[in-house]
């Protein structure tokens, strides 16, 4: 079974080896890495060398374990090797196209109460001191006594107003208002009279007809007018005489004269002065006697001695225990061996609708890629710097192995 010790020994390098694998191959494509970037490149560059010498003499010490076993154990043409590997610590149940890696899985811890005794339980002997009671006792100190006291007399402050000029009354004559009208006046009434008129037929040489010297009326024809009435006398009218008016201006009272009676208010002036409150006096005051408390202390119980049993104390503290984790274990991750760059390009457009920046979606794993994909990884509480199964899950992108 020497074949199992050399595969036991040789798993830790083959882990080293398939961790190298996914983070450092293309890593040197990306171009706009800073110099600390390019330090880690080449740090990595240098593991996955040595993992790959690594992987060379592991291979071969495989091969011929491989041959030995063959000829000195008979095991079937299926499932041989997998026990081999199985037995010296490999992923059970490998398919081929899969690649793992031991990762480290993290601790998780809770933090736990827990009681300890702070100090044990002891016993002291203490010695009760005897007690005493007080007392109070009065003594006097001073005799009653009478004092005459002067209590000369208060003032006090008033103040009051004085008349300076009395009240006066003045009468104030307020003149009369007056208007200005217009106005017509009756000059003459209308009246009737009698004055001269004058025939029905008149004279004038238009209208053919005149009157004679001799008051007759003549036609036309230069004949007396038989039918008409001749004149016997003076014609008189009655006639009716309008009255006649005359446009007048004259004042017209509009508010009689009045008097009004104003009042000039009296005047005062505020003085302050002092008066006599209360008159001085002598009073009698009696002193009484004053005395003085004292205590008087006496002994109630005498000392003495008693053991007391002082209980333990305990403290409590918080402990951080282990729940899970912090043992390694293979995972099935995407190395340089199972990815191509199409499954890269499609983890990078993961990353990027996910608003992790991974650079360029070129198929290319470089540091922008790390980079999103750890920073994607904290922030899900995966497993963080290797690209595994669980990421992969987690990004939504198909890893079928055939």
């Amino acid at each position: 079974m020497h074949y199992k010790r050399a595969l036991l020994a040789a798993a830790g390098s083959m882990a080293l080896l398939v961790a190298a694998c996914e983070t450092t191959a293309p890593a040197y494509a990306d171009h706009s890495a800073t110099d600390a970037e390019a330090a880690r490149i080449a740090e990595l560059e240098r593991q996955l060398s040595e993992a790959r010498s690594q992987n060379s003499t592991l291979t071969q010490e495989v091969t011929t374990l491989r041959s030995s076993v063959s000829s000195v154990e008979t095991h079937t043409s299926t499932g041989s090797y997998d026990h081999i590997a199985a037995d010296a610590g490999y992923p059970p149940d490998a398919r081929a196209g899969q690649c793992f890696s031991r990762i480290l899985i993290p601790e998780v811890t809770e933090t736990v109460s827990e009681q300890v005794i702070d100090q044990p339980e002891g016993s002291e002997i203490r010695i009760v001191p005897a007690t005493y009671e007080f007392y109070e006792e009065q003594v006097l100190v001073k005799e009653e006594s009478v004092q005459y006291i002067v209590v000369p007399a208060t003032y006090e402050t008033v103040t009051e107003q004085v008349l300076v000029q009395a009240e006066i009354r003045e009468v104030e004559v307020i003149p009369a208002v007056y208007e200005e009208i217009t106005e017509e006046i009756l000059v003459r009434p209308a009246y009737t009279t009698w004055k001269p008129g004058a025939g029905l037929i008149g004279g004038g040489a238009s209208s053919g007809y005149r009157q004679g010297s001799d008051g007759l009326f003549y036609g036309p024809d230069g004949k007396v007018l038989p039918t008409l009435i001749q004149p016997t006398g003076e014609i008189l009218c009655k006639v009716e005489i309008p009255p006649k008016y005359k446009t007048v201006t004259r004042k017209r009272l509009v508010q009689a004269e009045t008097t009004r009676e104003n009042i000039i208010p009296a005047k005062y002036e505020t003085i302050t002065k002092e008066v006599v409150a209360t008159p001085p006096r002598v009073e009698e005051v009696i002193i009484p006697a004053e005395y003085r408390t004292v205590q008087v202390r006496r002994e109630v119980t005498p000392a003495y001695e008693e053991t007391i049993v002082i209980p333990a104390t305990y403290k409590t503290i918080q402990k951080t225990v282990v729940v899970s984790g912090g043992n390694l274990e293979w995972r099935e991750v995407i190395c340089d061996t199972n990815s191509t760059p199409e499954l890269i390009a499609q983890v990078q457009s993961a990353l990027a609708a996910a608003g992790y920046n991974p650079g360029r979606s070129d198929g290319v794993f470089g540091m922008s890629t790390l980079r999103a994909m750890e920073a994607y990884q904290r922030a899900n509480g995966l497993i963080v710097g290797q690209l595994t199964m669980e990421t992969m899950n987690s990004l939504g992108v198909s890893h079928e192995t055939h």
